[in-house]
């Protein structure tokens, strides 16, 4: 068991990752927001799913999953229809619009990232990945899984306050 002193910087570099959270959403094209961005990212992650799943993923109310829906929404890059198991859900997936815009989102936040860690060996990311997955699981983030196969992957940004 790590000691205490181990903790207190651990949640001190944990909450240095806001920074890096913050670049990566300056990346975002004006109309694809964080929250945009992150419901874009969970379907191409997950596939078509209904809002009560998505609200689920993104850890926030329905009324704010809601807002973010309708946004992707109107611009064409997810479509809602009818639940066949409960006409009175709505099942979410993207659109060709909404994959391409997911795409683009995925090409900005790599070249960010390749950037920043140009100096990391390919260990040093993996590591990383491997143990911020182990972290997510040890508190039960239901989004710590891995992608499906082809997915393309965006981090979620949508976890500070002024983005839910």
């Amino acid at each position: 068991m790590a000691e205490q002193a181990q903790f207190l910087e651990l949640a001190r570099q944990l909450s240095a990752v806001g920074a890096v959270k913050r670049d990566l959403g300056r990346i975002l094209p004006p109309d694809c927001p964080a929250g945009s961005a992150a419901v874009l990212t969970l379907l191409g992650r997950h596939g078509a799913m209904r809002m009560s799943r998505l609200a689920e993923l993104l850890a926030v109310d329905m009324s704010v999953t809601s807002r973010h829906v309708t946004h992707v929404a109107d611009r064409g890059w997810i479509e809602r229809s009818p639940d066949p198991a409960d006409k009175r859900s709505r099942i979410l997936r993207l659109t060709p619009a909404g994959a391409r815009q997911l795409e683009e989102l995925s090409l900005r936040t790599s070249r960010l990232l390749a950037e920043r860690l140009s100096d990391w060996t390919d260990d040093d990311v993996g590591q990383l990945i491997r143990l911020m997955t182990r972290l997510r699981t040890s508190f039960g983030d239901c989004r710590s899984g891995l992608p499906r196969q082809g997915a393309p992957v965006v981090e979620e940004t949508t976890r500070t306050p002024a983005h839910t």
